[in-house]
């Protein structure tokens, strides 16, 4: 999963608000390997203040109203008809995740476009899982505590995985209650998201707890805090290296999507990986 920012306060300084330099960064991540395209255009970043949904709303609407255009650029331009038909059939044609989490906005974009709905909220009501199962899209229910845009520093866990667990049984339930089917759910620990440290590497230690929901796992490894703290590194950029490790922990563990800044040494290092765990067959 590639991160494409549309916003100019994201932490590695990789936003635009130009939606054709937006647009044109996706096409590179999907020809470097990137399988889903995570478009947000609001950071979560809690030392910024949140953007209204009006503008959050004129961001995305040209992004995602253009998407359909990027994919058979990017992918399918040197296919023959029978080939792009069958990576239609196949699933193999690029994902479009939208990374939002105010139910005013999702209502708004959902309709335009988009596979998956990367919410951050942590599902405090079913206001966005009812607007999902509507609109067909699956839903990445991510694990936090309290409102985004909020630092939670002061969160403390006696059992973070069993935090977890919990978590996410009720908000399935939750999901599963108002017509979203269990085939429409992702699940994210929230590296980094009311969680400290030791939480956060507990999490990549224990990820493999997480496949008793039998759902897909995205574990957002992409130069995080965490990483910079084992590191000593507090430029983002240089966390590189530690995303791939994480990465590797990740597949060990049951991870299935990875969501990154660095699409080409990701895409290299799961290819790698794959082949090393007797994977046959692309990644």
């Amino acid at each position: 999963m590639g991160i494409v920012n549309l916003n100019d306060d994201s932490f590695c300084n990789d936003g635009t608000l130009d939606s054709d330099a937006a647009l044109a960064q996706a096409e590179q991540m999907l020809r470097d390997g990137a399988d889903i395209i995570d478009i947000g255009a609001e950071s979560a970043r809690t030392n910024r203040g949140p953007i209204t949904v009006e503008e959050e709303v004129r961001r995305l609407m040209p992004f995602i109203e253009r998407w359909a255009e990027l994919v058979c650029c990017a992918r399918f331009s040197a296919c023959s008809p029978p080939e792009r038909a069958e990576a239609r059939t196949t699933n193999q044609e690029p994902i479009l995740s939208i990374n939002t989490w105010r139910s005013e906005v999702v209502e708004q974009v959902l309709p335009l476009g988009g596979d998956i709905l990367n919410d951050l909220s942590a599902l405090p009501d079913a206001r966005n899982a009812e607007l999902c199962a509507k609109h067909g899209v699956a839903m990445l229910i991510m694990h936090s505590v309290g409102q985004p845009k909020v630092p939670h520093t002061h969160v403390d866990y006696d059992d973070v995985m069993g935090a977890l667990d919990a978590f996410f049984e009720e908000k399935i339930a939750l999901a599963c209650s108002i017509g979203l089917s269990m085939e429409q759910i992702i699940l994210d620990p929230g590296i980094d998201f009311a969680k400290q440290r030791e939480d956060n590497l507990c999490i990549y230690r224990e990820l493999e707890r997480l496949q008793r929901f039998d759902r897909p796992i995205l574990l957002p490894v992409s130069r995080k805090t965490v990483i910079g703290e084992v590191l000593g590194l507090g430029d983002p950029l240089e966390r590189d290296a530690g995303t791939l490790a994480c990465i590797a922990a990740g597949m060990r563990r049951g991870a299935h999507i990875f969501r990154v800044h660095n699409v080409k040494a990701a895409a290299q290092a799961v290819k790698v990986l794959w082949g090393l765990q007797g994977g046959t067959g692309s990644r």
